[in-house]
């Protein structure tokens, strides 16, 4: 995950703040639609530093970044839309290039709401982390989509054949953008900052649990209540089974790994007899 500079992040909360109140208001159709704006205004920005340049330049008045804004996308884009982006022009940045990144935040986020107006959204959570496990286990399919080599149509088309039937609507338009709009990343780190943003959705913290066994749901029920009571906010929690870990189990979250696999214990116990 970036980290945007301290005048970006404040625009960001504000901005998230504003896409709050148009969603709540919002069909899941007219969400879903408003993602997809966010997505292409995202699109331009992303491809014209021009474009950002000026919609960040604090000395250009709001007449001409509005001028601006109706010349690039005029009536392609929902009013509500062109207002965020009007918003997101009003305020300070602390490079061009972060207006970017929070409208990403955002047409994610909208994105989001929309499977969550369906009902979908911890369906959404999980198949984003359910298509990392897959990249993970087929090292050609994370090669081909990765790959400049073909179209994105190209590469869309390969994801659909893997996935259409299997994911809800919002987690493959989600995962279409992923590999269209990767923006200078891998699509595993472009498909971790989407999870980030999903879950920013109800203010969740994602941890990814690693463990030798399935866990029961006992079991699964005790570590969210004492990870939520821990930070302080709800947590979504993603178990993967890798048998190479032994026994135990590791919890990462954020920037912070809690790490009681047996593995791990007789790694430590090795460096403690080289000493």
């Amino acid at each position: 995950m970036k980290v945007l500079g301290g005048s970006s992040r404040a625009s960001v909360l504000t901005l998230r703040k504003s896409l709050a109140q148009v969603v709540e208001k919002q069909s899941a159709t007219d969400a879903a639609v408003f993602a997809t704006d966010l997505f292409t205004i995202l699109s331009v920005l992303s491809t014209s530093i021009g474009v950002r340049r000026a919609l960040t330049d604090n000395s250009r008045d709001a007449s001409a970044k509005a001028e601006l804004i109706s010349n690039l996308f005029g009536k392609n884009i929902s009013s509500p839309a062109q207002s965020l982006l009007a918003l997101a022009a009003s305020l300070r940045w602390s490079s061009p290039g972060e207006i970017a990144d929070a409208i990403e935040n955002l047409a994610v986020e909208a994105e989001a709401a929309a499977a969550d107006k369906n009902g979908e959204l911890e369906r959404l959570e999980n198949q984003l982390f359910d298509f990392a496990r897959v990249l993970r286990a087929n090292p050609e399919l994370r090669q081909a989509l990765n790959t400049s080599a073909d179209t994105d149509q190209g590469k869309i088309s390969l994801l659909e054949s893997v996935v259409k039937g299997k994911y809800a609507n919002s987690t493959l338009n989600l995962l279409r953008r992923v590999i269209s709009l990767r923006r200078g990343r891998s699509i595993d780190s472009t498909l971790a900052a989407y999870s980030h943003y999903v879950s920013a959705r109800k203010d969740r913290l994602v941890a990814h649990v690693k463990s030798a066994v399935e866990l029961s749901d006992a079991q699964l029920t005790k570590l969210v209540a004492a990870l939520s009571k821990q930070m302080g906010r709800d947590v979504h929690i993603n178990v993967e089974i890798d048998p190479k870990v032994l026994g135990g189990i590791s919890v990462r979250y954020a920037d912070d790994v809690i790490d009681g696999t047996i593995v791990n214990r007789l790694t430590e116990a090795g460096r403690a007899l080289v000493s």
